[in-house]
């Protein structure tokens, strides 16, 4: 039957009794498998660590730059782990370190948390902030708010 339909005739459940067969095209069953898990891996999305890194003694306009940054990277769903450099004599006040780290971490609350509190490693003082979106919706969020522009800008012309 399956010769005369030019298909294939394969067993589905051998460990049953009587054996199960099905009557199909197995050549187009494998390449639509493969088609699957080749769109299952495209939407796949990778959630990568960024790292932003501040001097003890830094000024309130780079301090600005470097917050914007961690923003832009937790809104585009990155895990951003921030790092604070102790110099010279700036190792006898880790005080100092977890007051800016605090600071930072309560500019960013509405883009993601804390998941690492601040802890000292060698002469660096580190904390990751993890967003608050993966990095899946926002990334349909943008796209989102991509063509919502481009929808806006035609109806202009």
């Amino acid at each position: 039957m399956a010769q005369d339909a030019d298909l294939d005739l394969v067993e589905v459940s051998p460990g049953s009794n009587p054996p199960v067969c099905k009557v199909m095209d197995y050549g187009k069953f494998k390449y639509e498998a493969a088609q699957k898990v080749r769109e299952a891996r495209k939407n796949q999305v990778n959630t990568i660590l960024k790292t932003v890194r501040f001097g003890l003694k830094i000024d309130d306009h780079d301090y600005n730059t470097k917050v914007g940054q961690v923003r832009k990277f937790l809104k585009a769903g990155d895990k951003v782990k921030v790092m604070v450099v102790f110099r010279g004599r700036e190792q006898s006040r880790p005080e100092m370190g977890v007051k800016l780290l605090q600071r930072l971490s309560e500019e960013v609350t509405e883009f993601g948390t804390v998941e690492s509190t601040p802890s000292i490693d060698g002469r660096n003082m580190v904390m990751v902030i993890g967003p608050l979106k993966n990095k899946a919706e926002a990334r349909a969020e943008a796209k989102r708010v991509q063509t919502k522009d481009s929808s806006q800008t035609s109806e202009e012309n």
